[in-house]
């Protein structure tokens, strides 16, 4: 079946950037109950880029602390709930953050718009009605959440996106200046989030040349920023990062992800594992499957002097990697892209089980 994805309506980029939201803003306030939702990662509490938001009287700004746990169904229920019952729907909702902060921020607009809990929503074109206008800023390059059409939620049951059409970000803006106090640490991850993406893009069943032309140049970018003279943290590379994590996520738009993304699942869902750490974790032990693109990863590693724990998987008991590992089979479009669809025929829970126990 031909993939017939939407993208962002618009986007604009530059330095300097973030100071247009308030007239892009100015044409969706007469909505609704003509009021807009920011939804912003707590980290910017109190600090400078807070007092750049262009709020209004009637606006709603609410800090989220993402860290140590991702985005919930549960929580995203409770926005919505709470926002309607006490300022009634939004014009659109703003979100400025990381890949959590993306991904609140696009579960929420769907969920103003559809009835019941967001754990029924969690799956491919489950979403009955489009959301309300949202606009991402990300201030954290590599997840891809900017462009990506999944709004990705741990529910009681199961981590799973809400995945349509309707969830990729009216607008973005992409402003280089905003991801230049990232840690060093995170820096890293998140930049390796988007280079995995292209890999497990590339190396799949489903790869095609247009998911290749986004995964080529996006790699070409992750290697400028973590590789070639030059590579580092700085204002060049951080415009760099900031296209390649938009393409290596347009890129698996087009394609699909695989065997690390599907452990990294396991991870989040059972132990709260943060998803760029995660994936850098699995990621480093699975030779057998991406050769070049882990002794690429493993170069970055030591160029950057960066440390990813080893023997974790001693401290978890049975159950929890059996958990981890249903989690991790119950991913099909991920396996079917990685094995090909007969992926059953070799993918067993025993075998899961042995990828978690490498880590």
């Amino acid at each position: 079946m031909h993939k017939n994805f939407k993208n962002i309506d618009k986007v604009v980029f530059g330095r300097g950037s973030f100071d247009s939201m308030d007239s892009i803003l100015a044409e969706k306030r007469n909505e609704n109950n003509k009021f807009f939702l920011f939804i912003v990662d707590n980290y910017f509490k109190g600090k400078a880029l807070e007092k750049r938001i262009p709020l209004k009287p009637e606006d709603v700004l609410m800090f989220i602390d993402v860290d140590p746990y991702e985005p919930t169904t549960e929580q995203i229920d409770n926005i919505r709930d709470s926002i309607l019952k006490n300022k009634g729907l939004p014009a659109g909702i703003v979100g400025i953050g990381g890949g959590s902060i993306m991904d609140i921020a696009k579960a929420a607009s769907l969920m103003f718009t559809n009835e019941g809990s967001s754990t029924k929503y969690q799956g491919l074109n489950l979403i009955k009605k489009p959301g309300i206008y949202h606009m991402g800023v990300p201030t954290i390059s590599g997840t891809g959440a900017e462009c990506s059409m999944t709004a990705v939620l741990t529910g009681p049951e199961k981590k799973l996106g809400l995945k349509c059409d309707w969830t990729v970000f009216n607008q973005v803006i992409l402003d280089p200046d905003l991801i230049a106090s990232v840690p060093r640490d995170w820096w890293f991850y998140t930049g390796m989030d988007t280079f995995i993406h292209c890999v497990e893009s590339e190396c799949g069943k489903l790869n095609n040349a247009f998911s290749h032309a986004y995964a080529e140049q996006a790699m070409k970018l992750c290697r400028d920023v973590y590789v070639n003279e030059g590579s580092g943290q700085n204002a060049t590379n951080d415009e760099k990062l900031m296209i390649a994590s938009l393409m290596g996520g347009l890129s698996l738009t087009y394609s699909e992800v695989g065997v690390c993304h599907a452990l990294s699942y396991g991870l989040s869902k059972i132990l709260g594992t943060r998803h760029c750490y995660a994936n850098c974790i699995a990621f480093n032990h699975l030779e057998d499957f991406y050769p070049d693109g882990v002794t690429e990863f493993k170069q970055m590693i030591a160029k950057h002097k960066i440390t990813l724990p080893q023997n974790l998987s001693k401290d978890w008991n049975d159950k929890q990697i059996t958990d981890m590992a249903h989690v991790a089979y119950n991913l099909p479009h991920m396996w079917n892209h990685a094995i090909g669809s007969d992926w059953k025929e070799k993918i067993t829970i025993d075998l899961i089980k042995g990828l978690y126990k490498r880590l």
